[in-house]
C-alpha cells in the first residue's frame, strides 16, 4: 500500500520543483494529493503526472478565505486530511534593510510565513478530526545561516522553524506533528531567478556545500517523506536540515 497508504495529504506550493516532487513522492507511496499553487496550471500539469490520486487548485496562500477554500476542498474530495505540507514561497528580494521596499518585504512575509500560519490555522482542525498526522513546513537553510542582502527571507524562514516548534508543543495532545525541513540550494527554476542557467547557478553554491553539489527536488521529497509517514511518529518539534554539508561549516 506504501508508506502513505490512502493518506489525504494537502500540498502547497505544488507547482514548483520542491513542491512538484513532494506531491509526486507522495502520491507515489499511496497518498491522494490535492496540488495547490497559486499558479493552478502548474498545479495541474503536475496532478496530471501524477494521475487519478490527485487533484488541482489554485491558492494565495496569504488569503486566508483561500485558504480555508483549499483545506475544505481537501476534506471534499479526500473526505479527510491527514497531511499537510507547506512549501510554497515566494520570491526572494535582494537589498539590505535600507534598499529593500516595504512592499517586498510584507509580501515575503504574507507569503513565507503568514501562508503557513493559515493553512495550520484551518488545516490542524481536520487533522486532529481525522485521528491525527503531520505537518512539514518548509523552511530552509537560510533559516540558521545567513547571506547578505536577503533580509526578508532569511527572517521569514528563521520564522517558520520557530512557529513550527511552537505548533509542535501546542497541538502534540492533538495527535498532530509539525516539524520544518530545511533544503539546502536545490535544482530547481527558483535558481534561475539568480542565475542565468542551471551550469551557473552549480558553479557558484555547489562548492559552498561540502557534499559538492546541489541537491535535488527527489532528495527533499524524500525527507519530506520521512517526516510526514509513521516513521518519523517520535518526532515533533524538529528541523530537518538537508543542505549537503552547507550549515556544518
Amino acid at each position: 500500500m506504501g508508506r502513505l497508504g490512502n493518506k489525504a495529504v494537502l500540498v502547497t506550493g505544488a507547482g514548483g520543483g520542491i513542491g512538484g516532487a513532494i506531491a509526486e513522492r507522495f502520491a507515489a507511496e499511496g497518498a491522494r494529493v490535492l496540488c495547490c499553487d497559486l499558479d493552478e496550471s502548474a498545479a495541474a500539469r503536475v496532478a496530471a503526472k501524477i494521475g487519478g490520486d490527485a487533484t488541482a487548485h489554485g491558492c494565495d496562500v496569504s488569503d486566508p478565505i483561500a485558504v480555508q477554500a483549499a483545506v475544505a476542498r481537501a476534506v471534499e474530495v479526500f473526505g479527510a486530511l491527514h497531511v499537510l505540507v507547506n512549501a510554497a514561497a515566494g520570491r526572494e528580494p535582494i537589498g539590505d534593510v535600507v534598499d529593500l521596499s516595504l512592499e517586498d518585504w510584507r509580501r515575503t512575509i504574507d507569503v513565507n510565513l503568514t501562508g503557513i500560519f493559515l493553512m495550520c490555522k484551518y488545516g490542524v482542525p481536520e487533522i486532529a478530526a481525522a485521528g491525527g498526522g503531520s505537518i512539514v513546513n518548509i523552511a530552509s537553510q537560510l533559516g540558521s545561516v545567513v547571506v547578505p542582502n536577503r533580509p526578508a527571507y532569511v527572517t521569514t524562514k528563521a520564522a517558520v522553524i520557530q512557529l513550527s516548534r511552537s505548533m509542535a508543543v501546542d497541538f502534540a495532545d492533538r495527535n498532530v506533528r509539525v516539524n520544518s525541513l530545511s533544503p539546502g540550494a536545490t535544482e530547481t527554476d527558483r535558481l534561475l531567478v539568480r542565475f542565468k542557467t542551471m551550469e551557473a547557478a552549480r558553479a557558484v553554491l555547489a562548492p559552498l556545500h561540502p557534499i559538492g553539489r546541489l541537491g535535488r527536488p527527489d532528495e527533499i521529497a524524500d525527507a519530506a517523506l520521512f517526516l510526514a509517514s509513521d516513521e518519523s511518529s517520535f518526532m515533533t518539534g524538529s528541523d530537518m536540515v538537508v543542505d549537503g554539508g552547507y550549515n556544518a561549516v
